[in-house]
């Protein structure tokens, strides 16, 4: 009887990976006016669907920090997702970062301004001083939520192996903001 060709080593022979990323990008749906007038919203649920564009995408998100990171934070709730599958994929650990009141025992809390509001987000200290912490997230338009979890992690003592994102909305100084020159984003609008 022939040997059974192993799905993941052929998937991995005959993807694209340029293929896949610019799949990914067409996947990325942009919802006019929510969560309130004026806000385009980007819809990665489609992206999540699509197991090849969501492979390659999250490849494409930590290719650069590969072996520099123990863990993955994700912010929530869409960096989650993403962080997840970082995690797993490179057999690293996994923080999630919350919503304020999300957490029964949060250990550092910090604010931040939205473009259409603010927000909190907690974190527990469940990681050993000094872990390298990749920082994830789907979104970077003004920079808000990014800095907010970059200095949640250095207050609890973590060293913030980078920090990552799946879509830069350019023009709203998000990039200025978060002041970090190893920024890397995988698509940009």
């Amino acid at each position: 009887m022939p040997e059974t060709p192993d799905p993941q080593l052929s998937a991995d022979l005959i993807a694209d990976p340029s293929t896949d990323l610019e799949r990914a990008a067409s996947l990325i749906a942009e919802l006019p006016d929510y969560p309130a007038p004026g806000i385009v919203f980007r819809d990665i649920t489609p992206l999540l669907a699509d197991g090849p564009a969501l492979r390659a995408t999250v490849d494409a998100l930590i290719e650069p920090f590969a072996g520099s990171f123990d863990v993955v934070a994700g912010l929530e709730a869409r960096g989650f997702l993403l962080a997840s599958a970082a995690a797993y994929a490179t057999g690293a650990g996994l923080m999630p970062i919350r919503k304020a009141g999300k957490l029964p025992r949060p250990a550092v809390s910090v604010d931040y301004e939205l473009e259409y509001g603010t927000a909190t987000v907690e974190a527990h200290d469940d990681l050993p001083e000094g872990s390298r912490v990749l920082l994830l997230d789907d979104v970077l338009a003004t920079g808000g939520t990014l800095v907010a979890g970059r200095d949640l992690l250095h207050q609890l003592g973590y060293h913030v192996a980078g920090v990552a994102v799946l879509f830069e909305i350019e023009g709203l100084g998000g990039r200025e903001f978060v002041n970090d020159p190893g920024l890397h984003t995988v698509f940009h609008s």
